[in-house]
Protein backbone atom coordinates (compact mmCIF):
# COMPACT_ATOMS: atom_id res chain seq x y z
CA UNK A 1 0.00 0.00 0.00
CA UNK A 2 1.51 3.37 -0.60
CA UNK A 3 0.38 5.63 2.14
CA UNK A 4 -0.11 8.72 2.46
CA UNK A 5 -0.15 11.07 5.45
CA UNK A 6 -0.80 15.03 6.22
CA UNK A 7 0.27 17.69 8.19
CA UNK A 8 -0.86 21.20 9.14
CA UNK A 9 -0.73 23.52 11.84
CA UNK A 10 -3.31 26.23 12.49
CA UNK A 11 -3.04 29.54 14.17
CA UNK A 12 0.36 30.75 12.64
CA UNK A 13 1.48 34.70 13.37
CA UNK A 14 3.88 34.70 15.94
CA UNK A 15 6.86 32.50 14.21
CA UNK A 16 6.95 35.02 11.63
CA UNK A 17 6.54 38.17 14.19
CA UNK A 18 9.62 36.51 15.75
CA UNK A 19 11.31 36.19 12.52
CA UNK A 20 11.00 40.28 11.47
CA UNK A 21 11.88 41.39 15.14
CA UNK A 22 14.60 38.59 15.62
CA UNK A 23 16.06 38.73 12.03
CA UNK A 24 18.06 36.10 12.03
CA UNK A 25 20.87 35.10 9.38
CA UNK A 26 18.56 32.21 7.83
CA UNK A 27 14.65 32.13 9.02
CA UNK A 28 15.87 28.24 10.06
CA UNK A 29 17.82 29.88 13.12
CA UNK A 30 14.75 30.39 14.57
CA UNK A 31 13.76 27.99 16.53
CA UNK A 32 10.48 27.11 15.61
CA UNK A 33 11.12 26.86 12.17
CA UNK A 34 14.64 25.07 12.58
CA UNK A 35 12.34 22.28 14.37
CA UNK A 36 10.43 22.44 11.01
CA UNK A 37 13.15 21.72 9.15
CA UNK A 38 14.33 18.87 11.25
CA UNK A 39 11.11 17.23 10.84
CA UNK A 40 11.18 17.37 7.24
CA UNK A 41 14.95 16.55 7.09
CA UNK A 42 15.09 13.62 9.58
CA UNK A 43 11.50 12.21 8.42
CA UNK A 44 10.00 13.77 5.49
CA UNK A 45 7.54 15.76 7.24
CA UNK A 46 5.97 18.11 4.79
CA UNK A 47 3.91 21.12 6.84
CA UNK A 48 1.24 23.52 5.88
CA UNK A 49 1.02 27.05 7.75
CA UNK A 50 -2.08 28.04 7.98
CA UNK A 51 -2.00 32.05 8.87
CA UNK A 52 -3.65 34.46 10.73
CA UNK A 53 -2.96 37.82 9.02
CA UNK A 54 -2.68 39.70 12.27
CA UNK A 55 -2.12 38.58 15.99
CA UNK A 56 -5.06 39.36 18.18
CA UNK A 57 -4.87 42.20 21.02
CA UNK A 58 -6.14 39.46 23.42
CA UNK A 59 -2.74 38.76 24.12
CA UNK A 60 -2.12 42.16 24.90
CA UNK A 61 -1.23 45.26 22.73
CA UNK A 62 1.44 44.24 20.58
CA UNK A 63 0.12 44.29 16.90
CA UNK A 64 1.98 42.19 14.49
CA UNK A 65 0.78 41.83 11.10
CA UNK A 66 0.83 39.82 7.41
CA UNK A 67 2.13 43.68 5.82
CA UNK A 68 4.80 43.83 8.46
CA UNK A 69 6.64 40.50 7.70
CA UNK A 70 10.21 41.18 6.21
CA UNK A 71 11.04 39.65 2.78
CA UNK A 72 14.71 39.16 3.58
CA UNK A 73 13.92 35.26 3.59
CA UNK A 74 12.03 35.09 -0.11
CA UNK A 75 15.02 32.95 -1.14
CA UNK A 76 14.60 30.31 1.45
CA UNK A 77 10.67 30.05 1.47
CA UNK A 78 11.12 29.24 -1.97
CA UNK A 79 13.82 26.93 -2.26
CA UNK A 80 11.26 25.43 0.83
CA UNK A 81 8.68 25.47 -1.11
CA UNK A 82 8.46 21.55 -1.74
CA UNK A 83 7.63 20.57 1.92
CA UNK A 84 6.80 23.95 3.31
CA UNK A 85 3.54 25.91 2.63
CA UNK A 86 1.66 29.13 3.78
CA UNK A 87 -1.88 28.76 3.70
CA UNK A 88 -5.02 30.86 4.32
CA UNK A 89 -6.86 30.88 7.75
CA UNK A 90 -8.31 33.64 8.80
CA UNK A 91 -7.71 37.53 9.47
CA UNK A 92 -7.13 36.90 12.91
CA UNK A 93 -8.26 34.56 16.17
CA UNK A 94 -11.39 36.03 17.18
CA UNK A 95 -14.43 35.83 16.85
CA UNK A 96 -15.16 32.35 17.00
CA UNK A 97 -16.66 30.73 13.61
CA UNK A 98 -15.61 33.72 11.52
CA UNK A 99 -16.32 32.73 8.08
CA UNK A 100 -20.02 30.62 9.30
CA UNK A 101 -22.58 33.25 8.09
CA UNK A 102 -19.64 34.93 5.79
CA UNK A 103 -21.09 37.03 2.96
CA UNK A 104 -18.24 36.72 -0.28
CA UNK A 105 -16.80 39.56 0.13
CA UNK A 106 -15.66 39.05 3.58
CA UNK A 107 -14.34 35.67 2.69
CA UNK A 108 -12.37 36.73 -0.79
CA UNK A 109 -11.15 39.91 0.73
CA UNK A 110 -9.69 38.07 3.55
CA UNK A 111 -8.03 35.44 1.39
CA UNK A 112 -6.60 38.03 -1.01
CA UNK A 113 -4.88 39.74 2.27
CA UNK A 114 -3.25 37.05 3.37
CA UNK A 115 -2.23 35.42 -0.47
CA UNK A 116 -1.19 39.18 -1.65
CA UNK A 117 1.60 39.62 1.65
CA UNK A 118 2.33 35.78 1.40
CA UNK A 119 3.64 36.21 -2.51
CA UNK A 120 5.07 39.47 -1.67
CA UNK A 121 7.67 37.95 1.66
CA UNK A 122 7.84 34.42 0.05
CA UNK A 123 6.61 33.62 -3.33
CA UNK A 124 3.74 32.29 -5.09
CA UNK A 125 4.87 28.58 -5.12
CA UNK A 126 4.51 28.25 -1.28
CA UNK A 127 1.27 29.61 -1.08
CA UNK A 128 -1.28 26.66 -0.62
CA UNK A 129 -3.96 25.59 -2.74
CA UNK A 130 -5.52 23.39 -0.09
CA UNK A 131 -7.58 25.57 3.10
CA UNK A 132 -8.24 25.01 6.59
CA UNK A 133 -10.95 27.31 7.60
CA UNK A 134 -10.50 28.43 11.21
CA UNK A 135 -12.96 26.41 13.30
CA UNK A 136 -13.60 24.78 9.87
CA UNK A 137 -17.45 26.06 9.13
CA UNK A 138 -17.88 28.45 6.11
CA UNK A 139 -20.57 29.76 4.28
CA UNK A 140 -21.98 28.81 0.63
CA UNK A 141 -20.47 32.36 -0.66
CA UNK A 142 -17.20 31.76 1.41
CA UNK A 143 -16.42 28.14 -0.28
CA UNK A 144 -17.61 30.33 -3.65
CA UNK A 145 -14.78 32.84 -2.66
CA UNK A 146 -12.01 30.16 -2.45
CA UNK A 147 -12.90 28.50 -5.56
CA UNK A 148 -13.02 31.33 -7.42
CA UNK A 149 -9.80 32.50 -6.24
CA UNK A 150 -8.17 28.42 -7.02
CA UNK A 151 -8.66 26.50 -4.01
CA UNK A 152 -9.19 22.96 -4.70
CA UNK A 153 -9.41 21.30 -1.62
CA UNK A 154 -10.96 22.35 1.71
CA UNK A 155 -11.84 20.79 5.08
CA UNK A 156 -14.96 19.78 6.28
CA UNK A 157 -16.73 19.46 9.08
CA UNK A 158 -19.33 15.82 9.16
CA UNK A 159 -22.22 14.07 11.20
CA UNK A 160 -25.75 14.37 11.68
CA UNK A 161 -26.73 17.85 11.24
CA UNK A 162 -29.21 19.82 12.86
CA UNK A 163 -30.70 23.09 13.94
CA UNK A 164 -29.94 24.88 17.32
CA UNK A 165 -32.85 24.40 19.66
CA UNK A 166 -32.22 28.06 21.00
CA UNK A 167 -30.73 26.40 24.91
CA UNK A 168 -27.46 28.51 24.72
CA UNK A 169 -26.54 25.99 27.34
CA UNK A 170 -26.19 23.16 24.16
CA UNK A 171 -23.40 25.24 22.94
CA UNK A 172 -20.40 26.64 24.35
CA UNK A 173 -18.00 29.61 24.70
CA UNK A 174 -21.32 31.73 23.76
CA UNK A 175 -20.96 30.33 20.36
CA UNK A 176 -24.87 30.48 20.09
CA UNK A 177 -24.58 34.35 19.24
CA UNK A 178 -22.07 33.18 16.22
CA UNK A 179 -25.32 30.79 14.95
CA UNK A 180 -27.80 33.47 14.99
CA UNK A 181 -25.73 36.34 14.06
CA UNK A 182 -26.10 37.13 10.22
CA UNK A 183 -27.60 33.57 9.86
CA UNK A 184 -27.46 31.71 6.44
CA UNK A 185 -29.94 28.53 5.40
CA UNK A 186 -26.72 25.97 5.67
CA UNK A 187 -25.69 26.88 9.20
CA UNK A 188 -26.19 24.25 11.76
CA UNK A 189 -25.15 22.15 14.92
CA UNK A 190 -23.91 18.65 14.71
CA UNK A 191 -22.47 16.38 17.35
CA UNK A 192 -18.24 16.69 16.68
CA UNK A 193 -15.75 14.37 17.35
CA UNK A 194 -13.14 15.53 19.27
CA UNK A 195 -10.80 14.98 22.45
CA UNK A 196 -12.05 18.01 23.44
CA UNK A 197 -15.33 17.29 25.23
CA UNK A 198 -15.92 21.46 25.68
CA UNK A 199 -16.50 21.95 21.89
CA UNK A 200 -18.24 18.51 20.90
CA UNK A 201 -21.34 20.15 20.23
CA UNK A 202 -20.13 22.35 17.08
CA UNK A 203 -21.43 24.55 14.52
CA UNK A 204 -21.15 23.62 11.21
CA UNK A 205 -22.13 25.49 7.43
CA UNK A 206 -21.98 24.58 3.47
CA UNK A 207 -18.80 22.52 4.07
CA UNK A 208 -20.73 20.28 5.96
CA UNK A 209 -20.88 16.02 4.95
CA UNK A 210 -23.46 13.91 6.08
CA UNK A 211 -21.75 10.92 7.33
CA UNK A 212 -22.83 8.41 4.87
CA UNK A 213 -20.88 10.71 2.40
CA UNK A 214 -18.01 10.62 4.76
CA UNK A 215 -17.80 7.01 6.33
CA UNK A 216 -16.56 5.92 2.91
CA UNK A 217 -13.35 7.74 2.35
CA UNK A 218 -12.27 7.90 6.21
CA UNK A 219 -8.42 6.79 6.32
CA UNK A 220 -8.71 6.15 2.23
CA UNK A 221 -6.42 8.62 -0.05
CA UNK A 222 -9.84 10.14 -1.50
CA UNK A 223 -11.91 13.35 -1.32
CA UNK A 224 -15.51 13.82 -1.21
CA UNK A 225 -16.30 16.51 -4.35
CA UNK A 226 -19.18 19.20 -3.64
CA UNK A 227 -22.38 18.39 -5.09
CA UNK A 228 -22.31 22.06 -6.55
CA UNK A 229 -19.56 23.80 -6.86
CA UNK A 230 -16.04 22.95 -8.27
CA UNK A 231 -14.30 22.37 -4.37
CA UNK A 232 -13.23 18.85 -3.12
CA UNK A 233 -13.60 18.13 0.58
CA UNK A 234 -10.13 16.49 2.01
CA UNK A 235 -11.04 13.61 4.68
CA UNK A 236 -11.27 14.50 8.32
CA UNK A 237 -7.91 14.53 10.83
CA UNK A 238 -7.48 11.79 12.81
CA UNK A 239 -4.51 13.09 15.19
CA UNK A 240 -4.76 17.04 16.45
CA UNK A 241 -1.09 16.98 18.22
CA UNK A 242 -1.58 19.60 20.96
CA UNK A 243 -4.84 17.10 22.18
CA UNK A 244 -2.54 14.14 22.97
CA UNK A 245 -0.53 14.17 25.90
CA UNK A 246 3.26 12.86 24.38
CA UNK A 247 3.24 9.56 26.53
CA UNK A 248 -0.15 8.09 24.89
CA UNK A 249 0.70 9.90 21.55
CA UNK A 250 2.94 6.64 19.89
CA UNK A 251 -0.66 4.45 21.29
CA UNK A 252 -3.04 6.80 19.29
CA UNK A 253 -0.68 7.03 16.24
CA UNK A 254 -0.49 3.74 15.98
CA UNK A 255 -4.58 3.09 15.55
CA UNK A 256 -4.37 5.05 12.29
CA UNK A 257 -0.80 3.01 10.26
CA UNK A 258 -3.16 0.68 8.92
CA UNK A 259 -4.83 3.04 6.84
CA UNK A 260 -3.88 4.41 3.65
CA UNK A 261 -4.18 7.87 4.53
CA UNK A 262 -3.78 9.72 7.97
CA UNK A 263 -4.61 13.48 8.64
CA UNK A 264 -2.71 14.98 11.34
CA UNK A 265 -2.95 18.40 12.59
CA UNK A 266 -1.78 21.18 15.53
CA UNK A 267 -1.42 24.52 16.50
CA UNK A 268 1.22 27.19 16.73
CA UNK A 269 0.44 28.83 19.95
CA UNK A 270 1.07 25.66 22.31
CA UNK A 271 5.15 26.35 21.37
CA UNK A 272 5.13 29.27 23.07
CA UNK A 273 6.29 29.58 26.86
CA UNK A 274 3.85 32.84 27.64
CA UNK A 275 0.94 30.86 26.13
CA UNK A 276 -1.19 30.10 29.21
CA UNK A 277 -1.99 26.50 27.51
CA UNK A 278 2.02 26.07 27.00
CA UNK A 279 3.55 22.73 26.37
CA UNK A 280 6.89 22.06 26.59
CA UNK A 281 6.93 19.22 24.96
CA UNK A 282 5.64 20.54 21.44
CA UNK A 283 8.78 19.82 19.67
CA UNK A 284 9.06 16.05 20.95
CA UNK A 285 6.03 15.47 19.85
CA UNK A 286 6.32 16.33 16.03
CA UNK A 287 9.31 14.66 15.89
CA UNK A 288 7.56 11.60 17.65
CA UNK A 289 4.80 12.43 14.91
CA UNK A 290 7.14 11.80 11.84
CA UNK A 291 9.45 8.92 13.24
CA UNK A 292 5.88 7.00 13.34
CA UNK A 293 4.77 8.01 10.69
CA UNK A 294 8.11 7.39 8.54
CA UNK A 295 8.70 3.71 10.24
CA UNK A 296 4.97 2.95 9.44
CA UNK A 297 5.60 4.07 5.79
CA UNK A 298 3.99 6.84 4.79
CA UNK A 299 4.71 9.57 2.49
CA UNK A 300 3.79 13.09 3.56
CA UNK A 301 2.16 15.25 0.80
CA UNK A 302 0.06 18.76 0.88
CA UNK A 303 -3.94 18.59 0.93
CA UNK A 304 -3.65 20.00 -2.36
CA UNK A 305 -1.99 16.41 -3.33
CA UNK A 306 -5.34 14.83 -2.64
CA UNK A 307 -6.87 13.37 -5.80
CA UNK A 308 -9.87 15.82 -7.27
Amino acid sequence: MNKKAQFFIDDVIWVLRDLTREKPASMFDNKYMAMLKKAHDEYGVKVQLNLFYRTSFWYGNDEFSLSDMTDAYKKEWEESSDWLKLGFHSKEEWPDYPYLNADYDLVNDNFNLIKNEVVRFACLNSFAKSVVPHWIPMSRDGIRALVDNGIKVTYASYGEKSEFSGNQAELPYGHSFRYLHNKKPETGVYKKRTRDLAIASALCSYNHIPEDKYLPIHGKFKTVKDPELDVYYMPSVQAVLNLIPLDILEQELNKFTSQEYVGIGNHEQYYYSDYYAYQPDYAEKIYLMGKIMKEAGYEFIFAEDLPC
